[in-house]
C-alpha cells in the first residue's frame, strides 16, 4: 500500500492558469500545507518538476530514504508532483529527492516553497503554517493616504543581522526588533523601514541577496509568525516596511533552484542569458510561463501574508539588458538586433501591473542605476509600471562633490546642480544605501574632508540638502548617528558613539529633518514634479552657494532654501524672493544643538530690492557649510 494518498489542491482552471504564466497565488497550491483528509491530518506536498522520472518526499519522518513516499505525477503535462501523507505535522523537515529523464541525475532540493526552512547552515524545508491575529487595521485602511506619491517617504535601510548585537556577537531577534528596532525608528521619525532581503539565504555575506527560500523569512531571527509580529509593530506606529526583493538572479547552491530537476527549470538554458558573471549566480528564464508565475506569486506572498507596503526590487539594470557585464561575444542581441531583455521586461511590466492592481496603497521601488527610460512610467504609457526608482546618478555625483575640499567646489557647482536637469524624468528616491560605506568607500562621515567639525558640519549639510532636494529619501543604518567606520554585516553598528556630542548632534539632524519633511508639504507634494522646484541661484560660483524654492500646492507652504558649501560664512548675503512678506526660520543645519556655530538669523523682512529676477529680495547671513531653510 502506498505512503502517499492521491489528493490534489489544484483544479483544472488552475493548472490552466500555472502553464499560462497567470497564476500569482502559486503559494497556495505549491509546496507543503498542513491539510485534513478524510478526518486524517497530514500534509500535503506539490512541487513543479517536470523532468523528473520520480520524486519522493524525504524528511526526519522517514529517515530520509527516497522511494518511501513517492509523489504522484499529474497526468496534465503540468509538471507537478503532488500527494498526501498521513501523520506528517507541523515542524517536520522535508526535502524532495528528484530523479531526472535526463540521464537519471538525482537531485535533493529544498522546497521552492517552502515557507520556513532550518537555520544555515542546515537546509532542510519546515512543514510550516503562519497563522497570525493581525493588530494594524488601521494602517492597512488607511495606507493608501500615507503611501501615496505624494506623501513623505523617508526610509531607514535597515541589515537585521548587524543593526545591533547583544551579548556584544548575537543579533537581535524579529520579536526583541519588534521592540527595540521599531522604537529607534519612530523616535527617529522615518516614515518606512527598509529591510535588506529577509528571504532564506544561505550564505551571511551575500547579505541576503543569493536567496534559496523565497517564499520563507529567514529562520536567524525566529519564526515566520515573529516576523509578522515585527512588520504588525511597526505598522501599529505608522511606518510603512518595505523588502528588498531579487528576482534578478539566484545562487547555484546545491539544494536551491539550480538544475532543480536535472533540467534547467528555473534559469535560462543559455549560459550567456542564464548566469551572471558578477555575482557566480544564476538568471531566471522570464520567457518560461511557470517561472514567471513563481516570481509574480512570491511578490504578491509578501504583500498579502506579511502586510508588506513595498518591494525595492534589486539589480533591476542587469535584468534589462542581455550585454550587462559581458563583453562582446558574450552575449545575443534580441529579435531587434539591440541589447535589451524584451522577455525581463515583459516580466517587470507584469509584475508591477499585478502588484498595483492587487493592492492598494504599495509601492514598487526599481534599483535601476542606467538612463533606461520610463522605469516609473505606467506600463500602459510604455513605461516599466514601478513606483520610485533609485536616483544612483545623485548619489554619485553628490559624494563626488562632497569629498572635494571647499576651496575646489565652486569649480564643480555643476555637480551639485545637473541632478535638477533630470530630476523629474521618474520617481526618484535620493538613495545613501549600504552600496556606499563598504568595500573601501568609508563611511559617509569620513568621506567629508576638513578637521573634525567641518566633517561633522558637512555632513549636516549634506543631509540638509538630501532632505530639500526634490524626491524621497532613504539613509542607510548608521549614517544617522555618523558611524565613522565602515558598515561590516559582521559587527554591531557603533552604537557607543551617540554618547558624543557630535554623534548625537547628527541624530538630532535627522530627527528634525523628518519633521520637516512631514509637516511641510512643500516638500513632498510636488516631489515628484518640476511645479514643485525652483530655482533661485544656481550659479554662484563666487560663494558656492546654491538658493532654491520647494512649493507645495497651497502658495503658503513654500520654503526658500540655501547651501553654503564653504566654511566661510557669508554674510550679508542677498536672495531674491517672490513674496514681500516675512521670512521665518524653520531648519538651520548650524544650530547650537547640533554642536553648530549657531549662526543665521531667525526671520528676515523683505526690501524692495531687486534681486535673482525677483522684484524684493532678503538678505541672510549663510553659516559655515550649511543649510538654512526659511518659510
Amino acid at each position: 500500500m502506498s505512503n502517499v494518498i492521491v489528493h490534489s489542491l489544484f483544479s483544472e482552471f488552475d493548472i490552466n492558469l500555472f502553464k499560462a504564466g497567470k497564476h500569482f497565488r502559486l503559494y497556495d497550491k505549491l509546496g507543503s500545507h498542513l491539510i485534513e483528509v478524510d478526518g486524517v491530518k497530514g500534509t500535503y506536498f506539490a512541487v513543479w518538476a517536470p523532468s523528473a522520472k520520480s520524486v519522493s518526499v524525504i524528511g526526519d519522518f522517514n529517515y530520509w530514504n527516497a522511494g518511501e513516499h513517492e509523489l504522484n505525477v499529474r497526468w496534465d503535462a503540468s509538471g507537478i508532483w503532488e500527494g498526501f501523507i498521513p501523520g506528517v505535522d507541523k515542524g517536520t523537515k522535508y526535502k524532495y529527492k528528484i530523479q531526472s529523464h535526463n540521464n537519471g541525475i538525482w537531485t535533493e532540493k529544498a522546497d521552492p516553497f517552502g515557507r520556513f526552512c532550518e537555520q544555515p547552515p542546515n537546509t532542510a524545508s519546515l512543514v510550516w503554517d503562519a497563522p497570525y491575529n493581525w493588530k494594524d487595521k488601521k494602517w492597512m485602511d488607511t495606507r493608501e493616504e500615507k503611501n501615496g506619491l505624494d506623501k513623505p517617504y523617508s526610509v531607514y535601510e535597515v541589515h537585521l543581522a548587524s543593526w545591533k548585537k547583544k551579548n556584544g556577537w548575537e543579533s537581535l531577534s524579529y520579536l526583541e526588533m519588534a521592540d527595540e528596532l521599531v522604537d529607534y525608528v519612530d523616535k527617529m521619525g522615518f516614515t518606512h523601514v527598509e529591510f535588506m532581503p529577509v528571504m532564506e539565504y544561505p550564505y551571511d555575506p551575500s547579505w541576503g541577496y543569493q536567496i534559496t527560500g523565497y517564499f520563507a523569512p529567514t529562520s536567524r531571527f525566529g519564526k515566520p509568525e515573529d516576523f509578522k509580529v515585527l512588520v504588525d509593530k511597526f505598522h501599529q506606529k505608522g511606518i510603512g516596511v518595505i523588502l528588498d526583493w531579487v528576482p534578478s538572479h539566484f545562487p547555484e547552491d546545491a539544494h536551491g533552484l539550480g538544475f532543480f530537476d536535472g533540467s534547467h527549470l528555473y534559469e535560462h538554458p543559455d549560459r550567456r542569458r542564464g548566469y551572471h558573471p558578477d555575482w557566480k549566480s544564476l538568471i531566471f528564464n522570464y520567457g518560461r510561463n511557470e517561472v514567471r508565475a513563481f516570481l509574480i506569486s512570491n511578490a504578491i506572498f509578501w504583500l498579502d501574508q506579511y502586510h508588506v507596503d513595498g518591494l525595492r526590487v534589486d539589480a533591476v539594470a542587469s535584468m534589462l539588458y542581455l550585454d550587462y557585464s559581458r563583453e562582446e561575444g558574450e552575449w545575443e542581441p534580441n529579435m531587434y538586433g539591440n541589447n535589451e531583455n524584451l522577455e525581463a521586461l515583459s516580466f517587470l511590466r507584469e509584475m508591477n501591473q499585478e502588484v498595483y492592481a492587487s493592492f492598494k496603497g504599495v509601492q514598487t521601488i526599481a534599483e535601476e542605476s542606467t538612463a533606461f527610460s520610463g522605469v516609473t512610467k505606467p506600463v500602459h504609457f510604455g513605461g516599466l509600471g514601478f513606483g520610485m526608482k533609485w536616483m544612483m546618478g545623485w548619489m554619485h555625483d553628490t559624494l563626488e562633490f562632497f569629498k572635494k575640499e571647499p576651496i575646489y567646489r565652486s569649480y564643480d557647482l555643476n555637480d551639485i546642480t545637473f541632478s535638477m536637469t533630470y530630476a523629474f524624468t521618474e520617481n526618484f528616491v535620493l538613495p545613501f544605501s549600504h552600496d556606499e560605506v563598504v568595500y573601501g568607500k568609508q563611511s559617509l562621515l569620513y568621506r567629508m574632508p576638513g578637521d573634525e567639525w567641518q566633517r561633522f558640519a558637512n555632513l549636516r549639510l549634506l543631509f540638509g540638502y538630501m532632505f530639500t532636494h526634490p524626491g524621497g529619501n532613504l539613509l542607510f543604518m548608521g549614517g544617522e548617528f555618523g558611524q565613522s567606520s565602515e558598515w561590516n554585516f559582521q559587527e554591531s553598528l557603533n552604537w557607543h558613539l551617540t554618547q558624543y556630542d557630535f554623534h548625537s548632534g547628527i541624530q538630532e539632524v535627522i530627527k528634525d529633518l523628518n519633521k520637516l519633511y512631514k509637516t511641510n508639504p512643500a516638500l513632498y507634494e510636488k516631489q515628484f514634479s518640476q511645479e514643485g522646484f525652483q530655482w533661485i541661484e544656481y550659479n554662484d560660483r563666487e560663494n558656492t552657494v546654491i538658493t532654491y524654492m520647494r512649493k507645495g500646492k497651497d502658495p503658503k507652504d513654500d520654503l526658500i532654501v540655501a547651501c553654503n558649501f564653504t566654511p566661510a560664512p557669508r554674510e550679508n548675503y542677498r536672495v531674491g524672493v517672490p513674496k514681500n512678506t516675512q521670512l521665518k526660520l524653520v531648519f538651520n543645519s548650524d544650530d547650537t544643538k547640533y554642536s553648530g556655530s549657531g549662526m543665521g538669523k531667525k526671520t528676515l523682512k523683505p526690501s524692495k530690492t531687486p534681486w535673482n529676477g525677483h522684484p524684493q529680495s532678503v538678505v541672510m547671513t549663510l553659516p559655515p557649510l550649511a543649510v538654512v531653510v526659511y518659510k
